[in-house]
């Protein structure tokens, strides 16, 4: 029997496999005077080993830094008891649960350049001002190298992290036959006033803000590439057309783990999700949803979404 190629990765990895590293996505959003509200997406470098030269959300690994007791006091409150109840996870570990948001923020800074985050008197971050533009500049690389940490940046300038700007969204789980996996959960969060996305110019090629339904266009095009966690959550922003009606859904959908099951097509590889009628894997089978995309499957090297 032929072991299955990867679906994300573009090279096969080395070694036992591991479990799947917590990590957290971020979908920036922001509304528009007229039309739809747009995402932010940001391209990968195609030697990248997983998920090369895709479009992805801000996002990456829960890092041992993110779970720093020292954080505790520039979080706005937060406690391993909240985070749980938002992220639907009551058997989280407690740094785990609030690491997940740290890691939010944090990734969404280093790759987007947008901090989520007020100043100790209550205020929004202005990363418009050219003082501060260039000290979060510096600030933006030196975390991004790893010579400083959340907990620095929050000493030297004095803010508190805005974990209630964080919205949970979703909860993917790279499929097993990957080998290199993720356990990511994904947050919503609006484009704060007087800042900017704009990528980070190591990891990624290049970035644009985007309608939903524009970025479904592309990627049926092959403008872009849109793997399936990012595809099937494209899909589903589309149905709204303003940030307050999607923040108001998010806020009250559960939020079960979605593990994609792997299979082989006629002429290549697909995933099945929770909800296909022939979905095996009972832990995370969900009910049917009608008129939903349930599997995707690639042809031509992209990823196309079916309903069986």
């Amino acid at each position: 029997m032929h072991p299955e190629p990867p679906l994300y990765g573009n090279r096969p990895g080395t070694g036992p496999k591991q479990p799947p590293a917590d990590a957290a996505t971020v979908i920036l959003v922001r509304d528009r005077e007229e039309g739809p509200f747009e995402l932010f997406l940001m391209r990968r470098h195609r030697d990248q080993a997983f998920m090369g030269g895709a479009h992805v959300f801000p996002g990456g690994r829960l890092d041992a830094s993110d779970g720093d007791p020292g954080l505790a006091p520039y979080l706005g409150g937060l406690c391993a008891a909240e985070a749980r109840r938002l992220l639907q996870e009551p058997d989280l570990p407690e740094a785990t649960a609030i690491g997940l948001f740290v890691t939010a923020i944090r990734e969404t800074f280093e790759e987007a350049g947008v901090l989520l985050a007020r100043g100790a008197s209550g205020e929004p971050v202005d990363l418009a001002e050219p003082a501060a533009a260039g000290r979060f500049a510096c600030h933006r690389v030196e975390l991004h190298r790893r010579r400083c940490t959340l907990t620095d940046l929050a000493r030297r300038e004095d803010i508190r992290y805005a974990a209630d700007l964080l919205t949970p969204y979703a909860h993917w789980i790279t499929p097993a036959t990957e080998p290199r996996r993720f356990n990511t959960r994904f947050f919503l969060a609006g484009l704060p006033e007087r800042q900017a996305a704009v990528h980070d110019r190591a990891e990624l090629t290049e970035s644009r803000w985007m309608t939903a339904g524009a970025a479904l266009a592309d990627h049926r095009a092959g403008r872009i590439a849109l793997m399936p966690p990012t595809l099937k959550t494209v899909e589903e922003l589309h149905a709204f057309s303003r940030v307050e009606q999607l923040f108001a859904s998010a806020r009250s959908q559960r939020i079960p783990a979605i593990l994609p099951e792997a299979f082989r097509t006629e002429d290549g590889v697909g995933v099945r999700l929770p909800h296909d009628p022939e979905y095996t894997l009972d832990q995370y089978r969900q009910p049917p949803r009608p008129g939903e995309t349930t599997r995707m499957i690639i042809q031509n090297r992209i990823w196309k979404s079916r309903s069986a």
